[in-house]
């Protein structure tokens, strides 16, 4: 089972909260995936869905908050996976008329903040109804990604017009026939998730996020320390070289006394570092002084090798 999966069955057992919070998640999920029928001077309301959890809470829902007649259908599905799809049926009557209406599922967006989202926690809740109608995310072992899918623009608008009055650095695209509201920062997502209830996903994926950023961080780490010891490698194998010229040409003796020590620790510790080497010499040098008397000892071989080709 996926992450997603996962977080959606969380937050479809969530406890019933008061009217107002149901009614605003009631919203985001059928203006997502719901859908009306029209006739008779009769209203119906729709829902399907492939998770049991999710048609429950929907059922719930409504049975909460409206005195309508609704039935349920399982089918199966005809895609490869063969899941068994939930389809939610409210019974056309007034009852149901005056569910449309008191939902504002057939009202301009413009309404609605006004009414159905008056309160932060019923934008939690529509928020959540989005998510469990149409809403995906990566576990943070991946990619950070969580988008929330609708077909019409102006309900893409208006979720991220919601999102972004907490904070969410939410944006829209256009993926073929439908619109997509997406967040790919891993803090970003975590606060989404807190938001809309879903709190053990929320520790599960903050827990996964601290273990990725630190196994980066300590990747970065091993790639700075690799880099530098191969730095002080290849430091090191052109002032051997250096050294062995100069002792095969003219003698170390004949270096100054300063040089001849510098050429002495670097034979005697060739793994070492410029900086561990000064600590070694007698007058306790820095890490730049005796690293300028190693830079003179590969100026004077690259001399000697000069003057040997002419």
């Amino acid at each position: 089972m996926s992450f997603a999966s996962d977080v959606k069955n969380e937050i479809a057992r969530l406890e019933d909260e008061d009217r107002d919070m149901e009614q605003a998640e009631l919203f985001g999920l059928l203006r997502i995936s719901g859908s009306v029928s029209l006739g008779d001077q009769r209203v119906g309301i729709h829902f399907t869905t492939e998770n049991a959890a999710l048609a429950r809470r929907v059922l719930r829902l409504l049975k909460n908050n409206f005195a309508v007649q609704t039935e349920v259908i399982v089918t199966r599905s005809r895609r490869l996976k063969k899941n068994n799809r939930y389809q939610v049926h409210v019974v056309p009557s007034e009852e149901a008329r005056d569910a449309l209406g008191r939902l504002h599922l057939l009202a301009p967006l413009s309404e609605v903040t006004s009414t159905l989202l008056r309160r932060n926690s019923c934008k939690r809740s529509f928020l959540r109804g989005v998510f469990l109608a149409g809403g995906s995310v990566n576990k943070p072992i991946s990619d950070y990604h969580l988008e929330l899918i609708s077909e019409q623009l102006d309900m893409s608008r208006y979720i991220c017009k919601i999102m972004k009055g907490f904070d969410l650095p939410a944006k829209v695209i256009d993926r073929k026939n439908s619109y997509i509201v997406y967040l790919k920062e891993g803090n970003a997502i975590a606060t989404f998730l807190s938001l809309i209830g879903a709190h053990n996903a929320f520790l599960e994926f903050e827990n996964v996020r601290v273990l990725k950023d630190m196994r980066n961080q300590v990747n970065r780490v091993v790639n700075c320390e690799t880099a530098n010891l191969n730095k002080v490698v290849q430091a090191a194998v052109r002032q051997l070289k250096a050294i062995h010229l100069i002792e095969e040409k003219v003698g170390l003796e004949r270096l100054p006394d300063t040089l001849q020590e510098a050429a002495r620790l670097r034979l005697e510790h060739q793994d070492l570092a410029v900086g561990e080497l000064a600590a070694l010499t007698e007058d306790h040098i820095g890490k730049s002084g005796l690293n300028h008397r190693l830079k003179k000892i590969e100026q004077l071989a690259e001399k000697l090798g000069k003057e040997e080709n002419e």
